[in-house]
């Protein structure tokens, strides 16, 4: 296949983030042949950026109030895309990328040509990952494909309620809340999935013709990545290279209040589950407010147990509220 490919960055208000990506794209073994940046920014320092250093084959567009939001920035990017890409990838604007990035992604494609995307894979340097010897892993540890790491104390929580999921990481079980991309393990492997992160993904040019984002998710956005997938699932097939790595810093600026989040957490929880199953089972139904009302229960503990107790307490409040009033 011909490696000629577009990028697409959205950013808002994140020059220094933005910076710190263009260069780490700059070293990259394989180059994006357009680079389309999305700027929803409400001042000039990002555009001001493009006056300050040189990148090669940068489209810079700063859009108007009516096309500000992630997802509806990303739709802008879509059409700026070149005739002549066959694939289109889109990262986050607070990501660093490892050189081989970009060239382990468009591999993929040639390995697996019924893809009709490939999502990258983010490097957790908190986790620690080891190879499962002869005995199985202990009761608060996850294994998947001869890797094991440990749980966090919600999934041990949710395992002790027999409340994990049964499916692979990237596949969502009828109750929602499945393992994240986070769970495959550092194997250099290439996995098929449901969904993948929205900072790291990429897709054929010819998925655009059939679906686009979701402006059902408004500004910061929150899950559209994971709504655009599931309904592409239904269409073809996706999967994630762990050999296409890279990182992601979770820039603050320009996420919304904890309130909001805890909100967002909810309500477009609930749209993207309903996305994958719109008539689950009662039992689904059930399991699924168990476990959003147990998470909530415990972002509202942390008030106790870690120092940022408002942060937490408004987060809490607001993942009550998304589940009790439901977004219009």
């Amino acid at each position: 296949m011909e490696s000629k490919f577009s990028l697409i960055i959205c950013t808002y208000q994140r020059p220094n983030a933005l910076l710190k990506l263009l260069r780490s794209i700059g070293e990259q073994k394989l180059y994006p042949h357009q680079i389309i940046i999305v700027d929803g920014s409400t001042n000039l320092e990002t555009k001001n950026l493009f006056a300050e250093h040189e990148f090669r084959n940068i489209e810079y567009y700063l859009v108007a109030e009516k096309d500000r939001g992630l997802t509806r920035q990303r739709n802008f990017g879509i059409d700026k895309i070149s005739h002549d890409s066959l694939i289109t990838c889109f990262l986050d604007d607070d990501v660093v990328l490892e050189p081989d990035y970009f060239e382990k992604l468009i591999e993929t494609y040639q390995e697996y040509p019924d893809a009709l995307g490939v999502g990258g894979y983010i490097i957790e340097e908190h986790i620690i990952w080891e190879r499962l010897e002869k005995k199985r892993a202990e009761f608060n540890e996850f294994e998947f494909d001869g890797w094991k790491r440990t749980l966090g104390s919600r999934n041990i929580l949710r395992k002790k309620l027999n409340l994990l999921s049964d499916k692979p990481p990237g596949i969502m079980p009828e109750f929602s809340h499945g393992f994240s991309i986070g769970f495959l393990p550092p194997s250099g492997k290439t996995y098929p999935v449901e969904f993948f992160m929205g900072c790291a993904m990429s897709f054929k040019i010819e998925v655009f013709s059939k679906i686009q984002f979701s402006e059902y998710f408004e500004g910061y956005g929150l899950y559209e990545d994971m709504d655009f997938c599931l309904r592409l699932s239904k269409l073809g097939a996706l999967y994630v290279n762990t050999a296409a790595k890279l990182y992601h810093y979770h820039e603050e600026s320009g996420r919304p209040n904890q309130f909001k989040y805890g909100k967002m957490v909810s309500q477009n929880g609930n749209y993207i589950w309903k996305i994958k199953n719109p008539n689950p089972s009662f039992s689904a139904k059930l399991t699924y407010y168990k476990i959003s009302f147990l998470l909530a229960f415990i972002r509202l503990s942390n008030v106790i147990n870690t120092p940022k107790k408002k942060e937490a307490f408004t987060e809490a409040m607001g993942r009550f509220f998304g589940l009790l009033i439901s977004k219009k």
